[in-house]
């Protein structure tokens, strides 16, 4: 059946590109999830050992890196080499959460009025005027893994990283893992994000806003661009807020995942230029707002990759030569804040050339 419309050349050329499509991420795809798990398993061993000590000298710092269903909770992959693993922390006592938009993307943990300091599981990190400091919690844990970076079964392999207030490993001299001390805030949504989901468009539907919004955000103590150079104690005490378990929520079903896939893969070798202007993250933030562009389910159907491939490539380019990539909760946050002209300019040219051999030649991906 024709679609209305479309001619039989055109049915026949994206059937063609799908075809290539498919060929490419049950190859080349494959080959690279199955590379990454490997090192994923390589470093967690390395970083479970290292926490297993810090656990031994602080039992506050428990270690949330488990394995569930073959992955590990509450790992990222920033690059093939690069890593995030994210420690929850166990949040006693009562503290307020104060996002009143100071720093774009960060918020504070303040102690509600009346409580004692000393109800707090964390009380010594807990500055005169009541904020819970991510600086100084930050500070106290990378102590602790130094130390234990000495003592684990894997010291010939594992090096901290000097020259950072954050805890950055480098092992076998090949991976980095960040290790970022955190905070869950499940069932509860932050004023930041309070404009989303954009009411004139379907997507997300209400089910899925209302799982998202449950699903709520977490609060990483990391260094923000936004206070990069920044020494107020306000900024010392502002934790960043990440939103990736919603994120991942929103891109279940139809093929958003395949296509996050395909752009992580093309993103590797083709977008590896100095600066580092473009990360795994840009990519989804713009498949997300590529789902707002496209809201219909049918839209999404393993028959339209090529087209959706096309468009997040179109909005890269309009992004790098605009210098501005919304983060897709908190719009305030530019993403590419602090990446060299240099760099995007490096980047906006690759993403013409994939996006040009995408377009005209079908047999494409066999070179990219």
């Amino acid at each position: 059946m024709l679609l209305e419309g479309s001619s039989p050349e055109m049915l026949a050329a994206q059937s063609k590109l799908l075809f290539q499509l498919n060929k490419f991420y049950n190859e080349r795809v494959a080959a690279r999830k199955s590379n990454v798990n490997k090192t994923i398993r390589e470093v967690c061993k390395v970083v479970q050992d290292v926490l297993k000590e810090v656990e031994v000298q602080e039992p506050r710092f428990i270690s949330s890196l488990t394995e569930v269903n073959q992955r590990y909770e509450g790992l990222e992959v920033i690059s093939p080499t690069e890593f995030e693993v994210v420690l929850y922390l166990n949040q006693m006592g009562v503290f307020n959460f104060v996002d009143d938009g100071t720093i774009p993307g960060c918020s504070v943990l303040k102690l509600s009025d009346g409580r004692k300091r000393s109800m707090s599981l964390w009380v010594e990190f807990i500055t005169a005027s009541g904020y819970l400091s991510a600086r100084k919690i930050r500070s106290r844990f990378q102590t602790l893994v130094a130390q234990a970076v000495d003592k684990c079964s894997y010291r010939d392999v594992v090096k901290m990283i000097p020259d950072t207030t954050e805890v950055r490993l480098r092992i076998k001299e090949r991976f980095i893992v960040q290790i970022t001390p955190a905070f869950r805030c499940g069932g509860i949504w932050c004023r930041s994000a309070a404009h989303w989901p954009i009411p004139q468009i379907p997507w997300p539907n209400p089910n899925l806003v209302a799982e998202v919004k449950t699903e709520g955000f977490d609060l990483l103590s990391k260094e923000s661009i936004y206070m990069k150079d920044k020494q107020s104690a306000a900024e010392g005490d502002a934790w960043v807020m990440s939103f990736r378990y919603a994120e991942d929520r929103l891109l279940y079903g139809g093929c958003r995942r395949k296509c996050l896939s395909i752009l992580k893969a093309l993103k590797d070798k083709h977008f590896d230029v100095p600066g580092q202007p473009i990360l795994n993250y840009h990519m989804k933030t713009l498949l997300l707002y590529e789902c707002e562009k496209h809201p219909r389910e049918s839209e999404w159907d393993d028959t339209c990759l090529g087209d959706r491939l096309n468009g997040i490539l179109l909005q890269l380019i309009s992004c790098l030569q605009n210098r501005k990539c919304p983060h897709y909760f908190l719009p305030s946050v530019d993403l590419f804040k602090g990446k060299s002209t240099s760099g995007m300019d490096n980047a906006a040219k690759q993403a013409w050339r994939i996006l040009r051999e995408l377009l005209t030649n079908p047999r494409s991906l066999e070179r990219l």
